[in-house]
């Protein structure tokens, strides 16, 4: 059966109303341009004729009652269908707080975006004809309420996605949940800087998606543009909202009779709102000034575990790294530091495994194989 059909992603939009803000000096994320610059992109999408967005976690600055409230309010005035999951920011216990909502609260919020049961931080729903969404909730809980460092699907939600993916027949199926599947940087889930945004059990999630010849996963949290493929799978991760470079996607998907199908991926930026007239190279600037000790771990840690007093003498020049990697696509070289330094952080370069430049991270098309040739 052909498909045809648009929509969108918008990610990590840590919305937070004035009142709610919280301000710190080392901060990464500019919250206070998150209403305007959601409000930005939904104009742009209005005529668009989308016949769904995605929202894959995150949606608040730190899980308050009324930032919840007032995006599902907002939500809710659109002509379109929008699907969320909770990311690690909008429960941040197991268990409400005085600041914070709990995770069995969230769905209650959300019953109109995908939560048609209440009671459950998961689901499952038809979309369009030929088109099934699963929403995971990878936020873990350790037996106090504390959230886990890392995401985690627990024993019961696998179990009931065994039973969704077991049930499936010839339907194009989309996951979407807030943690990385795939690594989206080198040696991501063994980088103590990059693991905690991963799954911990992604394995196990992998070995259910590819039994069940699932291919394209969604997801955001690490604040990059990046895709990722593996053994079939592709993973598109979304930068955030509230930090460079401000993205959003529209996307394109097309599968014919015989069972080929194309996903073609544009992204856009968010370069301007009321009172951040140059928005890019101030949020690229916030970004770089605040990059010093993110830089210098990465120098200091394994697997480069240079020496602190070179670390501190090249950090200054990876002012803009992280930026440009958030950006997606980047190439990197750097021919005055070290040689395991050089080798290392051209590692994160956009590249083919054989060296050449692989600009997809953006813009691209991505060709999905049938079921016949998986």
């Amino acid at each position: 059966m052909s498909l045809r059909f648009r929509f969108a992603i918008i990610s990590d939009p840590h919305i937070a109303l004035p009142h709610t803000i919280w301000d710190h000096p080392s901060r990464f994320h500019l919250v206070e341009v998150g209403i305007p610059a959601l409000e930005s992109i939904l104009d742009h999408l209005e005529p668009l004729d989308l016949d769904f967005l995605l929202i894959p976690g995150d949606l608040t600055q730190h899980g308050e009652p009324e930032n919840h409230a007032w995006l599902a309010q907002r939500l809710t005035q659109l002509p379109y269908p929008v699907y969320v999951v909770p990311g690690n920011h909008d429960v941040v216990e197991r268990d409400r707080t005085s600041r914070s909502i709990g995770l069995a609260d969230f769905p209650k919020y959300y019953e109109k975006f995908g939560y048609t049961d209440p009671e459950q931080p998961y689901y499952t729903c038809e979309v369009l004809p030929g088109l099934r969404l699963i929403s995971l909730n990878s936020n873990g809980f350790d037996a106090n309420g504390k959230q886990f460092r890392s995401g985690y699907l627990d024993e019961a939600q696998l179990q009931w996605l065994r039973q969704v993916l077991a049930e499936i027949r010839d339907e194009t199926v989309f996951v979407m949940l807030h943690h990385n599947v795939l690594e989206h940087l080198p040696r991501q889930k063994h980088n103590p800087l990059g693991q905690r945004y991963m799954l911990e059990n992604g394995e196990e999630l992998l070995t259910l998606l590819h039994q069940a010849e699932v291919q394209l996963l969604f997801t955001g949290h690490l604040h990059v543009q990046d895709v990722a493929q593996r053994q079939g799978i592709y993973e598109i991760t979304t930068g955030s909202l509230v930090s460079y470079p401000h993205p959003y996607r529209i996307l394109e998907f097309h599968k014919d009779d015989h069972g080929q199908s194309h996903l073609r991926i544009e992204s856009h930026r968010v370069s301007q709102v009321p009172d951040w007239p140059d928005l890019l190279q101030t949020s690229r600037e916030w970004m770089g000034e605040r990059s010093f000790p993110f830089m210098l771990r990465l120098l200091v840690e394994p697997p480069l575990s240079l020496p602190i007093e070179v670390a501190e003498e090249l950090a200054p020049a990876l002012r803009y790294f992280w930026a440009d990697i958030a950006n997606g696509d980047a190439l990197f070289d750097f021919p005055h530091m070290p040689p395991s330094a050089q080798q290392f952080l051209a590692s994160f370069s956009a590249v083919s495994s054989t060296g050449e430049p692989r600009p997809i991270d953006n813009f691209a098309t991505l060709t999905l194989p049938s079921r016949s040739q998986l």
